[in-house]
C-alpha cells in the first residue's frame, strides 16, 4: 500500500472565508464544490509529507499548515493588501527558508515559506 495524497480538512460554517483566504489571497483553484464541502488546490506535483515538532523553529509555535510558494515577497504583499496580520516574520531562517506566519480565518497558524 502507498499513500497517494494527504488532505487537510477544517470544519467551518463560513465557506466564503476559505474562498477569500485560500482562493483569492493564495490563488488556489476550487477543485471540488459539493456546496457543503469545498477543496482548494493546484495542479502542481507535491510530495506527500506529514510533520511533527516540539516547536516551529526559532522559538515559534508549531504551525498547523505550511505552504511553500515560489515568490515569498509576492505572497507577503497579497496578505498585507488583504490586511491579514503577519504573526511572525518575514525572516530568513538558518535552515534555508524565508518565511512568515499568518492565521487563516479559522484560527489555524499558517507558515508561508520559500526555500532560498
Amino acid at each position: 500500500m502507498k499513500v497517494k495524497r494527504i488532505m487537510a480538512n477544517t470544519a467551518t460554517e463560513e465557506l466564503g472565508k476559505a474562498a477569500a483566504f485560500y482562493g483569492d489571497i493564495l490563488g488556489l483553484d476550487l477543485l471540488m464544490d459539493h456546496g457543503w464541502f469545498r477543496t482548494y488546490g493546484a495542479d502542481a506535483k507535491m510530495t506527500v509529507q506529514v510533520s511533527f515538532g516540539t516547536e516551529g523553529g526559532s522559538g515559534t509555535p508549531v504551525p498547523d499548515l505550511s505552504i511553500e510558494v515560489d515568490d515569498i515577497e509576492a505572497a507577503l504583499a497579497r496578505f498585507e493588501k488583504a490586511s491579514v496580520p503577519i504573526e511572525y516574520g518575514p525572516v530568513s531562517e538558518p535552515w534555508g527558508v524565508r518565511r512568515f506566519y499568518v492565521r487563516d480565518p479559522f484560527g489555524k497558524l499558517v507558515n508561508v515559506l520559500q526555500h532560498e
